[in-house]
């Protein structure tokens, strides 16, 4: 049986390009998929793809559509927090079953499905990750994973539900309608192009609001531009610093990030 999956972009365009060596990719070795790309994918409107009304009705047309198994998002780039109520109060019926897949950004989106207890929203690559050294194994775990293969899982996952975002997508959700509730959760989170200092106070105020969690992991964090000045402390030491005042565990590193070596970790219960 065919497995339909509709691809939306609630940030930034994706390149036809890029776009089209995923589909020609999943069509030749992937005939139990079939990819669908919205057309409001490609279009341009300053930073996002298409306007606000654009993308959030993109989104819930295929979400809503009985039609699709699955939403995997094709880009990230700043944009889901200016639809996310809109889709929240627009999502129907055929909605509720349907995996929702993608990272960075996207989490907002993420974390309000997961708050509201529809679908099955996972952490994973974009369609556009495709432009990364090695980006054609990095889809490639995505359409196996889809596919019901297992091996692109972050392979520290167990017993524990867990959730995953981007640092400073997560802080944008944390205090507001659209923030889930993670106790007992193992957090994974990971960040790019953000100064060292910018990474310290962004865990600074997410541990604010994570009291309750299982503990939080540390995936990549990287492009980090140079400062006038060195910061004096990594990243890991970072983690280790805020998990400590606000009385959280610090459970290691995580195989997430924005590269190609990007893990799947699905909210909840792997």
């Amino acid at each position: 049986m065919t497995k339909r999956i509709g691809i939306v972009c609630p940030g930034k365009p994706i390149l036809r390009e890029r776009a089209d060596r995923v589909l020609e990719l999943a069509a030749r070795d992937y005939p139990q998929l079939e990819l669908v790309l919205h057309p409001a994918c490609t279009q341009e409107h300053g930073h996002f793809a298409g306007d606000d009304a654009t993308r959030a009705a993109a989104l819930l047309e295929y979400a809503n559509d009985p039609a699709f198994d699955a939403i995997w998002f094709g880009m990230g780039g700043y944009g889901s927090a200016r639809i996310v109520g809109e889709v929240l109060a627009g999502l129907g019926a055929a909605a509720q079953d349907k995996t929702y897949l993608g990272y960075s950004d996207c989490g907002v989106l993420l974390g309000a499905l997961y708050k509201q207890g529809i679908g099955r929203p996972v952490h994973g690559p974009l369609v556009g990750d495709i432009r990364r050294d090695d980006g054609e194994a990095c889809v490639r775990r995505v359409l196996d994973w889809f596919a019901g293969g297992m091996q692109g899982i972050e392979p520290g996952l167990d017993s524990r539900p867990a959730a995953a975002f981007n640092l400073m997508t997560l802080a944008m959700l944390v205090g507001t309608d659209f923030m889930p509730d993670l106790s007992g959760h193992v957090v994974l989170v990971e960040e790019v192009s953000e100064h060292l200092y910018a990474v310290d106070r962004l865990f600074f105020h997410v541990t604010q609001h994570l009291k309750g969690v299982a503990g939080i992991r540390l995936g990549e964090v990287s492009d980090v531009p140079e400062n006038d000045r060195p910061f004096g402390y990594d990243e890991e030491e970072i983690a280790r610093y805020w998990c400590e005042k606000a009385g959280i565990a610090y459970l290691g590193r995580a195989q997430i990030g924005h590269s190609a070596a990007n893990r799947i970790v699905p909210f909840g219960l792997a």
